[in-house]
Order: structure tokens, then C-alpha cells, then sequence
């Protein structure tokens, strides 16, 4: 039995689960309709693909060892996450709670302007393409991985198959998690695309993406 890649599996597992802008991204997306909630979760997928894939062919030290790369991805990806917050903040502030729809959708149905779900979502490829930038915008994420993958590769061991099948372990999780997340959320759609709870999740929603943008934009160069 493989006690390493148990232990790293059960890491992986608490660091994919743990909260953050990608599950914001998911539950927002899959409040519009079951299939962008899938769409978003996995282009999730997609951006720690991309993460692994650097950490597995070494890039991510590059990334690591220039500084104003870091920190030009660093704004990058506050600036994207602060922009999908005001976006998703703005109209739900601005929206009168009276002129929420009395009814509650069923999921995937159309919506307004004929849009998925109604307002709150979009489309299955935009839900795609907001999961992927979400997750393959954070600069966060080469670090950990460039940090973590190694410690969980067995003395002797060849270090790139290994790292490898560590980096697919992770995606894997992340294809469970985030699509159960999102059907989760379909499931409880009937309250939660309430009028008062679904601008209540919007206003939260926005209010996390935004605030997890600021701190990226404002913090200073750590790697």
C-alpha cells in the first residue's frame, strides 16, 4: 500500500474542498442552471490542470524565480476576480428585490434574455471560461504546488512519473468535488433561487470574488 499517496490524496483532498473564489464561481454558475454549474466546475478543473502541468514540467519555478512575472500574473488575476465580483455585486445591489421574478425556475430553463437560468447566470461557455481563468489566474497556485508535489515523491523514486500521477490525482478529486458541488446546489435550487436568496447569494458571491481580488491587487510580492 502506497501510505504517501494515501496521505497526499487526503491533502489534496481538504486543499481542492477548501473554499474559496472557484467554489464561488461553481455555486454562482450552477444557481443559472445545472449545466453551467458543471460547465464552471469544470473549467475549475481546467485551471489546476494547467497548475500541475507546470509544477510536473518545472515552469512553475520560473514563474517563482522572476518576480515581476509573479507579480504581473498576481495583478492579473486580481484584477479578473475583482472585475467577475463587481459584475456579478453591481447589478444585484442596483436590482430592486420587487423586480425579482415571484416565480422560481426550474434549472435550465430559460431566462431573461433568454440566458440559462435567468439573470443571475450565463452561458455554459462562459461558466467554463470564468471556472478555468478563476483557477488559472491565481498566483497562489504554482507556489503550493511547486511546494507541496515534491514532499509526497518517495526517496529513489523518479521524480516525474511521480509528480505526474500526483498532479492527476488532484484533477481527479477536483472533477468529483466541484461537479458535486454544483449539483448540490441545482438540487437545492427551488430555495435557493428564491428571489431574496438568490440576490442574497449574489451579493455575497460578488462581495467574496471582489474582496479576494483587492487583497490580490494590494498585497505585496511574496513567493
Amino acid at each position: 500500500m502506497d501510505g504517501e499517496l494515501i496521505a497526499f490524496t487526503g491533502v489534496a483532498a481538504g486543499m481542492v474542498a477548501m473554499p474559496g473564489a472557484d467554489f464561488a464561481v461553481v455555486v454562482r454558475s450552477a444557481l443559472g442552471s445545472r449545466r453551467a454549474g458543471v460547465a464552471a466546475a469544470v473549467g475549475v478543473a481546467g485551471g489546476l490542470l494547467v497548475h500541475t502541468a507546470l509544477a510536473v514540467a518545472g515552469l512553475a519555478a520560473v514563474l517563482i524565480a522572476v518576480p515581476a512575472l509573479f507579480r504581473a500574473v498576481q495583478v492579473l488575476g486580481g484584477a479578473y476576480l475583482l472585475w467577475l465580483g463587481g459584475r456579478i455585486l453591481l447589478p444585484a445591489v442596483r436590482r430592486p428585490l420587487d423586480a425579482a421574478e415571484p416565480e422560481v425556475r426550474g434549472s435550465g430553463g430559460p431566462g431573461k434574455d433568454g440566458v440559462v437560468g435567468g439573470p443571475a447566470s450565463g452561458g455554459i461557455g462562459t461558466s467554463l471560461r470564468q471556472g478555468f481563468l478563476t483557477n488559472a489566474l491565481n498566483p497562489k497556485a504554482p507556489v503550493l504546488f511547486l511546494s507541496l508535489l515534491p514532499q509526497f515523491v518517495p526517496d529513489g523514486a523518479p521524480a516525474l512519473p511521480r509528480t505526474l500521477l500526483l498532479a492527476v490525482v488532484v484533477v481527479a478529486i477536483a472533477l468529483v468535488w466541484f461537479p458535486a458541488v454544483a449539483l448540490l446546489v441545482d438540487r437545492l435550487g427551488g430555495r435557493l433561487r428564491r428571489p431574496r436568496t438568490a440576490r442574497g447569494l449574489e451579493l455575497v458571491t460578488g462581495a467574496v470574488l471582489a474582496a479576494l481580488g483587492l487583497l490580490l491587487l494590494l498585497e505585496p510580492l511574496t513567493v
